[in-house]
């Protein structure tokens, strides 16, 4: 099993606005119990949110007596299901895919499972993309956790092409510093004078 932790300091939180905003879906068929709070959405579900953005197949949305949201994505098989959210005052967003992806609106956390990936782009330029087994990002705290290990029940490596079997593989991009401006200029003067020498 392999384990791998990256705490995003450098990345801002996610659009906190977010948690506000209704949820939107879209899909072929829904079916709502009123009595259990719940939604089951089939057939090329498209959900929106603030920024968030999620596609899958068939999603499952509860809302707790308290009006927390969860949501379990799940992709068609063979392929995977899509998240994408934009970070909190930047031009960067943080997009994700695996066959399941589970939304946590109490804890304000995504899970990427089976073949999971998380990319960071900045405006549109691909900064930071990991590949593992299991992904988990906390957007209240900007951590997320990589795993390698198989999912439970699963015959091999969850990891994405390019991630050997329970191992996790990520790509960083070195953070590039913002140029500096001087803090005070001083004028040029008109001289007639050239080193000290008159003219």
């Amino acid at each position: 099993m392999s384990l791998f932790l990256v705490t995003a300091a450098p990345w801002a939180g996610a659009e906190k606005a977010d948690r506000d905003k209704p949820m939107n879906v879209e899909a072929d068929a829904l079916r709502y119990d009123d009595l259990k709070q719940g939604s089951v959405f089939t057939g090329r579900v498209v959900l929106t949110k603030g920024t968030i953005l999620i596609r899958g197949d068939r999603l499952e949305v509860r809302q707790d007596p308290q009006g927390y949201q969860f949501g379990l994505v799940t992709a068609e098989p063979g392929k995977r299901a899509f998240f994408r959210q934009k970070r909190e005052a930047l031009d960067e967003y943080i997009e994700g895919e695996g066959e399941r992806i589970d939304y946590d609106g109490r804890a304000d956390t995504v899970k990427f499972t089976t073949q999971a990936q998380l990319r960071r782009y900045q405006g549109v330029t691909l900064n930071d993309e990991f590949n593992a087994g299991v992904i988990v990002y906390n957007n209240l705290t900007d951590v997320f956790t990589l795993d390698g290990a198989p999912v439970a029940g699963a015959s091999g490596s969850a990891g994405q092409p390019g991630a050997p079997a329970g191992r996790v593989r990520a790509m960083l991009t070195p953070k590039k510093e913002a140029p500096t401006t001087p803090t005070s200029v001083t004028p040029l003067r008109e001289t007639s004078e050239l080193g000290g020498a008159q003219r």
